[in-house]
């Protein structure tokens, strides 16, 4: 017969998330309980039967929307523990018990859903500018959604000094983001941004609500052995994975699943779902899923080792989207000693960072979405000519030249006529990010905001570039945000046929410092890019620790 306190409550650890809080208590057996709610003021009591504490309470809560403290409270009989969660609003919890599973034993999960802000409606869309108007492959940004894996009380794989991968990934994430989002026409959004809980589907989720164009999820792969080593890139496959490791993944990522009280895709949710239009979506997803992954792991070789020289395939959650291409990246293996030094590294974090980057910015670079910026890049764009302009005006405007316009257009004079349309080629990009973002014009006539080119004092500069494989001039125009007829006129060259590790003279200019205010909903990766320079070099030149911005806050804009 069970003596009155057959059970114990040994810990209380709260996760802050940004759309509920997630209370885990860790309990020596199967949890009994009772709870109902309180209001003016708000509160959550539970009661534990047959239960005695060891757990440190009160608890006061940090950087919880919803939970203030967790303490106790007269029980309503002997044999019972009552807990009270003192909350800062309504709220409808979800209360479950779960098994022993990795590195815990039995819990009981309260996950409390925050108070979300009303729907404001949207403004109507203002009429396109005119450097919108002239790009009919549109101006809109390619949207990568980096998924840093496990979190909260999922850590994930632990380490032989008991480093948590959900830590390891979320830093190699942030490095991730920062790289795309200094890329004009690119821009990162994270599934999760601290260390708390998500469940996989909600991953997934989170990537179409933002129109994600590829899914990338970050992990650090664990093995139950410690000699495994190296990175590895992985994506879907809809039948077994190909591997013992690959095997291992697999239950890894259920038993994560399950560690967070999350419920594994239901693939009978898709029933009701055309199969003919399924399979299509799916098969193009891998495909470009796949693309990706070499390229990725191709620029991954070059800083770590690998674990396989080609992408491997595994029946994962995360992998599962019909409609967003999906990779899942493996940094190496944290259950390796050698391996997570190099893990819990941030110069190796960076240098991961990079060449997910590298490979993820050259695939589309080859293969640009339609509708996006990178694709009227790389397709050109088609220009309505007005009253008065002539080929060296819109040459100008988009940072191409005269002799390119006419070759594309087959133009044999330079003669023009209101109404022409004209394809232009080698375009500008971060001179069209720049246009189409700033459509609005100060008193003067000028643009308004804090475009680089209105708001720097200048000065000329000459560098040398060396001409690399697969480069052409547009390419290194953009890159050094120039014009293609400036590197001709600089370099004479007659033709623009470039030879690999042929000189070239880039002269530009050279903004010097200046200093920008932070505006509401602004970070790091969107005034880098505004100002055409790395993330990397404003965190110098003003001695950040931290990307956290303060509305207001000054920050020096280094010269680029």
């Amino acid at each position: 017969m069970a003596t009155a306190w057959a059970n114990t409550l040994e810990n209380v650890r709260v996760w802050p998330a940004p759309e509920e809080t997630r209370v885990v208590m860790d309990m020596a057996g199967t949890p009994e309980f009772s709870y109902f709610t309180l209001t003016k003021p708000n509160r959550l009591v539970i009661d534990l039967n047959g239960t005695s504490v060891t757990a440190n309470l009160p608890m006061g809560v940090q950087n919880s929307k919803i939970l203030s403290r967790v303490r106790k409270s007269n029980p309503p009989n002997k044999g019972t523990y009552r807990l009270v969660f003192e909350l800062k609003d309504q709220s409808t919890p979800r209360i479950f018990a779960l098994k022993p599973g990795g590195e815990y034993g039995h819990r009981l999960v309260i996950d409390l859903p925050h108070k979300m802000p009303k729907k404001v409606a949207k403004p109507k869309k203002s009429e396109p500018t005119e450097a919108q108007a002239a790009l009919p492959f549109g101006t809109d940004d390619i949207i990568i959604a980096i998924d840093p894996g496990h979190g909260g009380n999922d850590p994930g794989a632990v380490g032989p000094r008991r480093k948590y991968e959900k830590h390891v990934t979320l830093s190699i994430s942030r490095r991730l983001a920062a790289k795309i989002n200094a890329v004009p026409g690119m821009k990162a959004v994270m599934t999760r941004n601290g260390d708390y809980f998500l469940d996989l589907n909600k991953r997934s989720e989170i990537a179409r609500k933002h129109g994600a164009h590829l899914l990338v999820s970050v992990h650090a792969d664990g093995f139950h052995k410690p000699q495994p080593r190296g990175a590895s890139v992985w994506v879907l496959s809809r039948r077994r994975a190909n591997s013992e490791i690959g095997r291992w993944i697999e239950k890894h990522e259920e038993q994560s699943n399950l560690l967070g009280g999350g419920a594994l895709l239901d693939d009978n949710e898709d029933e009701y779902l055309s199969r003919a239009v399924l399979d299509l979506q799916f098969s193009n997803s891998q495909k470009e899923g796949y693309d990706v992954a070499v390229r990725v792991l191709k620029e991954m070789g070059r800083v770590t080792k690998l674990h396989k020289s080609s992408p491997e395939h595994a029946s994962l959650a995360v992998l599962k989207s019909p409609d967003i291409p999906s990779l899942l990246v493996e940094a190496g293996f944290i259950t390796n000693p050698q391996e997570e030094t190099l893990l819990l590294s941030s110069n190796h974090q960076q240098k991961i960072a990079n060449a997910v980057f590298k490979g993820v910015l050259a695939y589309f670079e080859d293969f640009p979405p339609d509708g996006t910026l990178m694709a009227a890049r790389k397709n050109g764009i088609k220009h309505k000519v007005t009253s008065g302009q002539s080929l060296s005006v819109i040459a100008k405007k988009y940072g191409s030249s005269v002799s390119a316009i006419k070759a594309a257009n087959g133009l044999k004079s330079s003669g023009l006529r209101v109404g022409q349309v004209l394809t232009v080629p080698d375009v500008n990009v971060k001179s069209l990010a720049s246009n189409a973002s700033s459509g609005s014009k100060s008193p003067s006539g000028s643009s308004s905001s804090n475009s680089a080119s209105n708001s720097r004092p200048s000065s000329t500069v000459t560098r040398t570039h060396t001409v690399a494989r697969g480069e052409y001039l547009g390419k290194i125009a953009a890159k050094y945000d120039v014009t293609v007829s400036s590197i001709r006129k600089a370099n004479k060259l007659r033709k623009d046929e470039l030879a690999v590790g042929q000189k070239l003279k880039i002269v530009g200019i050279k903004p010097k410092d200046t200093k920008h205010k932070v505006k509401r909903g602004e970070y790091l990766g969107k005034i880098a890019s505004n100002y055409g320079i790395s993330v990397e070099s404003i965190r110098r030149a003003n001695k950040l620790r931290s990307d956290e911005l303060a509305i207001g806050q000054t920050l020096i804009i280094p010269g680029s």
